[in-house]
C-alpha cells in the first residue's frame, strides 16, 4: 500500500510541475506537460477557435476546435451523407443536381469565411468543388448547406473559394484549360483554343444568395491559388498561374520550362464598369443553382442557361499579369494589402509584389509585352522583396497580426516564418510530413488572430497507429503568440485536407440555431401535431404523415401497404428542445436513415416488394425509452383488398 501511495505522490508532483512550468512560461520539448496543457480544453470547456478544415476527396466540411484539435461535425456538402440523410431524402436531393445529372460526389478543397470590412463576421462559410465545378455556402448558424451553384465553362475548380473583403463576391478559378466554347477539338491544337474561366458570383448580403454575375475568359493556363485585395487594394483579386507554356501532355516536365510564371492581378471594379456599359458576351451555358428554403425545408435545383463573359484583350485596365518565379502554387495578400506573396513550387525562394509599384507601372505603362493583350508588367518595376533561401518547395503563407508571414514547404516539411517588409527568415519548425496548406485564425484577412496556426499535412508515416496501406491525414497545431513556434498537438482529419479556414467562437456561438419554432414549418407535408398524423392513398402511392417525439412515433402501426406501391415516410420531429433530434430507418428502404432536428419535418421513400411485416425504429439514441420507439408496417399482396389503417397513442 506504501508503494502505491508513494508512486500516486510522485505522479501527482510531476503533474503540479508540468502545469507550473506552464503558468511560469518554462518550456520541456513536445511531449512536456507545458506544451500539452496550452492544447487541452478541459471537461466541459469551450474551444477558443473554430476551424474549417476542407475533407479533400470526401467531398465535405469538417469542423474541429482549437486548441483541442477535437472533430464535432462533418457538414455533408457535395457528397452523400447516410449519417444525416444528406442526399438520400427527398429535401436534399436537389443540393446535388448538376447539367450533368446528379452528381453524388465531389472534391472539397479550399473553404473561406465571410468578411465585413476585410474582417472575418461569422455568418457563411464557402467552399469549392474541384471535380464538378461548384461553389456552395453554409450557414454558420445552421451548419448545414444552404446553396450550391455549378460553374459553367470551367473544369478543375481547385483554385477557388476566395471571398472579397466585404463578401461582395466569391471568386472561383479554373485549373484545367477547356475549349471556349466547348467543341470537339484536337488536344493538340491546345494553345490559343484553351481557355480558362474566372467567375465572380456575387453574395447578397441579406440572404447569401449566389448569383453568377459574370466570367473572365482568361488565357488557357492553368490557374491556382488567390486572394482578394485588401484595403488600398481593395478591388483587385490576384490569382496565382502556371503552365503559361499552355503544354497539354508531361506537364511535370513541359509546364516548368519557363522561369518565370504569373501572377493575374484582376481589376473587379473595372469589370463592374465593363458590365454596366454593356461590354461583355451573353455566352449560352448550362448550369445548376441549388437553393435550401429554411422556410419549406426543402431544395430546389433550377437550371440556368446563359453568363455574362469578358473577354480581357476587348477590356483595358481588367487584367495585368506579374512576372512571378516559378510554377508559382500559393498567392497570398498581407492584411495591409500592400504586398502580394507568390510561392513558386520550383523557385529557391518566394517573391513579394508591391501593390503601389503595380499602380505605378500601369500608369506609366512598364510593360515588357503581353500575353493574349494582357500587359505583362516589367518583373523589377514590381517586386518589393524577396524572401531568400526559406525552404525547398514554398506552397501558401498566412499573416499574423505581428507583422510575419508564414510559409509551407513541401518539400523540406516545415513552416517558416519571416518577416513582412524586411523578407528576412525568423523561425522554422519541422512538420510531419510533407505539409501543404496552412491556416492562422483570420490570417487572410486584414485582422488575423496570430495565436495558432494549423498546418495540413500529406504524410503521417510514424505519427499515429498503422492502419493497413492508407494511414489518415494529419493537421499539426503550432502556438505562434511568442518569438518561436513550437509544436503542441497532432490531431487526425477527415479525407485530404487542402486548406482550412478559421475565426474565434465568440464570432459563431451566439448566432446558433437551437431548434427550428414548428408554427414556422412551411414543409408540405409537415404534421405539427400528433393528431393531424394519418396515412393517405393516391394509387400507387402513400403517404404517411408521420410524428416523432420521445419516445414514440404516431403513427406506429400501419396496415393495408401492398407489394409495388411506393410509400412516402413524411416525419415531422415534433420536439421544441435543444440538441434532441430523431432518427428514422425502414427495413429494405433504399436510401439512408433519416436524422430530423427538432422542429424538422424531412421524408424518404420506401419501395416493398414482398409481403410481410416489416419493422421500422428511432435511430438516435434519444431517451430512457429509445429502444421501445418503433413500430410496424404490414404490407399485403397487390390483389389484397384490406383497407388502410394505423395507430395513434395505442388506438
Amino acid at each position: 500500500m506504501k508503494s502505491h501511495i508513494k508512486y500516486l505522490t510522485i505522479f501527482t508532483i510531476a503533474v503540479l510541475m508540468a502545469f507550473s512550468c506552464g503558468q511560469t512560461g518554462g518550456t520541456s520539448g513536445a511531449l512536456g506537460g507545458d506544451l500539452a496543457s496550452r492544447s487541452f480544453v478541459p471537461p466541459g470547456e469551450h474551444d477558443e477557435f473554430y476551424a474549417f478544415i476542407s475533407g479533400g476527396f470526401s467531398g465535405q466540411l469538417a469542423i474541429h476546435g482549437l486548441p483541442s484539435g477535437r472533430l464535432f461535425k462533418v457538414i455533408p456538402v457535395f457528397s452523400v451523407d447516410a449519417e444525416k440523410a444528406y442526399g438520400f431524402n427527398e429535401e436534399t436531393k436537389p443540393m446535388l443536381e448538376t447539367s450533368y445529372g446528379s452528381i453524388p460526389w465531389d472534391d472539397s478543397h479550399h473553404p473561406d469565411l465571410s468578411q465585413t470590412n476585410g474582417e472575418v463576421d461569422g455568418r457563411w462559410c464557402f467552399i469549392n468543388a474541384n471535380n464538378t465545378p461548384r461553389i456552395a455556402r453554409i450557414s454558420l448558424s445552421t451548419f448545414e448547406t444552404e446553396e450550391i451553384i455549378e460553374l459553367p465553362n470551367s473544369a478543375g475548380n481547385h483554385s477557388s473559394s476566395f471571398v472579397t473583403e466585404n463578401t461582395e463576391y466569391v471568386v472561383a478559378g479554373t485549373r484545367f484549360g477547356v475549349p471556349f466554347p466547348q467543341r470537339d477539338i484536337s488536344i493538340d491544337d491546345y494553345k490559343g483554343n484553351f481557355k480558362g474561366a474566372i467567375s465572380f458570383i456575387s453574395v447578397d448580403q441579406e440572404t447569401g444568395r449566389f448569383n453568377l454575375e459574370f466570367q473572365i475568359m482568361m488565357p488557357g493556363f492553368d490557374y491556382d491559388l488567390a486572394h482578394p485585395g485588401r484595403a488600398a487594394s481593395h478591388g483587385w483579386m490576384f490569382f496565382s498561374t502556371y503552365n503559361t507554356e499552355e503544354a497539354n501532355t508531361l506537364l511535370e516536365v513541359n509546364a516548368s520550362q519557363n522561369d518565370k510564371d504569373f501572377i493575374a492581378a484582376i481589376n473587379w471594379k473595372k469589370a463592374e464598369e465593363y458590365i454596366a456599359q454593356g461590354n461583355f458576351t451573353e455566352m449560352p451555358s448550362r448550369y445548376a443553382h441549388n437553393v435550401w428554403d429554411e422556410s419549406t425545408q426543402m431544395a430546389t435545383s433550377t437550371m440556368k442557361t446563359s453568363v455574362r463573359v469578358l473577354d480581357p484583350e476587348k477590356c483595358p485596365g481588367l487584367v495585368y499579369f506579374l512576372p512571378t518565379p516559378k510554377s508559382p502554387h500559393g498567392c497570398d495578400v498581407d492584411p495591409t494589402g500592400e504586398y502580394i506573396i507568390g510561392s513558386g513550387k520550383l523557385a529557391a525562394a518566394m517573391t513579394a509584389h508591391s501593390f503601389t509599384k503595380m499602380l505605378d507601372a500601369i500608369e506609366n505603362e512598364k510593360f515588357d509585352g503581353d500575353a493574349y493583350g494582357i500587359p505583362i508588367i516589367n518583373y523589377d518595376d514590381v517586386v518589393a522583396g524577396v524572401v531568400q533561401q526559406a525552404g525547398l518547395g514554398p506552397l501558401h503563407t498566412e499573416f499574423d497580426d505581428k507583422g510575419h508571414g508564414y510559409t509551407t514547404f513541401f518539400i523540406s516539411s516545415e513552416v517558416v516564418k519571416w518577416k513582412v517588409g524586411t523578407w528576412e527568415v525568423v523561425d522554422r519548425q519541422p512538420t510531419y510530413y510533407s505539409v501543404g496548406h496552412l491556416m492562422i485564425p483570420g490570417g487572410n484577412s486584414q485582422k488575423p488572430f496570430g495565436k495558432y496556426v494549423v498546418a495540413m499535412n500529406k504524410i503521417t508515416k510514424d505519427r499515429y497507429l498503422p492502419t493497413g496501406p492508407e494511414l489518415c491525414q494529419s493537421a499539426q497545431l503550432y502556438d505562434i503568440s511568442g518569438e518561436k513556434m513550437e509544436l503542441l498537438l497532432d490531431f487526425p482529419t477527415v479525407g485530404e485536407p487542402h486548406y482550412a479556414a478559421g475565426c474565434p467562437a465568440d464570432l459563431i456561438k451566439p448566432n446558433q440555431m437551437k431548434f427550428y419554432p414548428l408554427e414556422e414549418n412551411n414543409h408540405p407535408y409537415a404534421t405539427k401535431t400528433e393528431a393531424d398524423a394519418r396515412v393517405e392513398r393516391d394509387g400507387n402511392e402513400v403517404h404517411i404523415y408521420m410524428t416523432t417525439i420521445r419516445s414514440h412515433f404516431a403513427p406506429d402501426n400501419i396496415e393495408g401497404i401492398k407489394v409495388g406501391d411506393k410509400v412516402y415516410f413524411h416525419v415531422t420531429n415534433l420536439e421544441q428542445d435543444y440538441d434532441v433530434p430523431h432518427g428514422i430507418s425502414m427495413i429494405g428502404a433504399n436510401t439512408s436513415e433519416l436524422l430530423i432536428m427538432p422542429g424538422q419535418t424531412e421524408t424518404f421513400v420506401w419501395e416493398p416488394k414482398q409481403v410481410g411485416v416489416w419493422p421500422f425504429y428511432c435511430t438516435d439514441f434519444c431517451s430512457a425509452l429509445h429502444q421501445e420507439m418503433q413500430g410496424y408496417v404490414r404490407v399485403s399482396p397487390r390483389s389484397s383488398n384490406i383497407g388502410l389503417s394505423w395507430s395513434l397513442d395505442g388506438e
